[in-house]
Formats: structure tokens, sequence, C-alpha cells
């Protein structure tokens, strides 16, 4: 049996946001879900202090970041490429290697062209890639499919947002998991209401709300 990857550690890890542009909004399979994850993901980095980068494909013709993740709190600056792989851009691989962090979360669009050539270079440049399969889609559910049972494939770590987040936390109980619990609550599920709280959460003592 092959030896599983290492845990996703938050002193580690980095969350790579992929060209997901306004363009693409009425073309891709499920976005919505896609977006509230990407938001999810991206708030948590953020409350963890987890490195977050931002890339947009061809901005001039395809357009910016969607406004969902472009006006939260804390902004980015995106990372312009034309390439389809983050990591064939210099200035990716510049920012990146700055963050010193090899464990790296993709999320964002196209599955089966940008995210996953992304993962595919990083896996050969040696960093530990997890995919986040709710977090990403394509114009065609076939292709997501097939471009994450084929990230799979070559070594990625196919995980769900929550997968990432509650490894990235271990346990309940800490300043960390109070800072995120109302992001874990949330239900990613447009138009839907929260979740209940998750069965990791800590009980509130009598009398606190």
């Amino acid at each position: 049996m092959a030896k599983p990857p290492q845990r996703l550690e938050k002193n580690r890890t980095a969350l790579v946001v992929v060209d997901v542009q306004e363009s693409f909004r009425p073309l891709i399979h499920e976005m919505p879900t896609v977006l509230a994850n990407c938001s999810r993901l991206i708030r948590f980095c953020d409350e963890l202090d987890v490195p977050v980068l931002v890339t947009e494909h061809y901005p001039q013709g395809l357009g910016g970041t969607v406004v969902e993740l472009a006006s939260l709190p804390r902004r980015y600056e995106p990372i312009e490429k034309i390439s389809f792989s983050c990591a064939a851009d210099h200035n990716f691989n510049s920012r990146l290697k700055s963050l010193h962090r090899d464990q790296i979360v993709l999320c964002g669009i196209e599955a089966h062209v940008c995210v996953y050539q992304t993962a595919r270079d990083l896996l050969e440049a040696g960093y530990q890639v997890a995919v986040t399969a709710d977090a990403v889609s394509s114009r065609q559910v076939s292709s997501r499919n097939l471009g994450l049972a084929y990230l799979r494939d070559v070594g990625a770590q196919v995980m769900t947002a929550e997968m990432v987040m509650f490894e990235i936390l271990r346990v309940a109980r800490t300043e960390d998991f109070r800072a995120v619990s109302a992001i874990l609550k949330e239900n990613p599920l447009p138009g839907s209401p929260a979740t209940a709280a998750p069965a990791t959460a800590a009980p509130q003592p009598a009398g606190r709300r």
C-alpha cells in the first residue's frame, strides 16, 4: 500500500485561486458552488494567515476576478498570465517561492486546463498539491470529472474544501478553530441556510451565546 501524503499544515500551506473570472460565470458547471467554496477557502486562509495567490488568465479579454472574490475584505493583487499553467509564469513562480510553502491547495477553473496543468507542473517541481473538488469546475461536467480523475492519477490529492479546512485545523477548542467556526458552518449550496455546526465544534458553556 502506498504511503499516504503528509497532512496539510497551516505553516506549510498556500492557497492558489486559479482564474475565477467574470467571463466564465455563465459557462462553468455549478459555478455558484465553486464561487461559494472558493470564498470559504480564501476567508479561512485569511483568518489563519495562510498566504493566498490569485491568478487571472488574459484579463484584457476574459475580464477580472469575479466580484464575489474581488470584494472580500482582504484584497489580493492578481497575477496576470497567458500560460495555462500558473507554474509556467515567471511572476507566479517568484511570488510562490517567496512564500516558502511546499503544500499548495488549488481551487478555480477550469479543472481540466489551468488547474490540471498548474497541479502537474507544481508536482513535478516537488510541491505537494491538493485540489479542492467542490471548488473547481469546467464548462462541461465530463471535462471536470476527467480532469479530477487524471489529477489523482498524476499524484495530486483530490479533497473537498471542508476536508482541507478540517485537516489544517486538526483539533477543535483552539483559537484557530474559533476564528473560522462561522466559515465551517456555512452551507456552500447557493440559497441554502447555514448548516448545523460540525460535530467537531466545541460546545458553548451554559449562559454563553
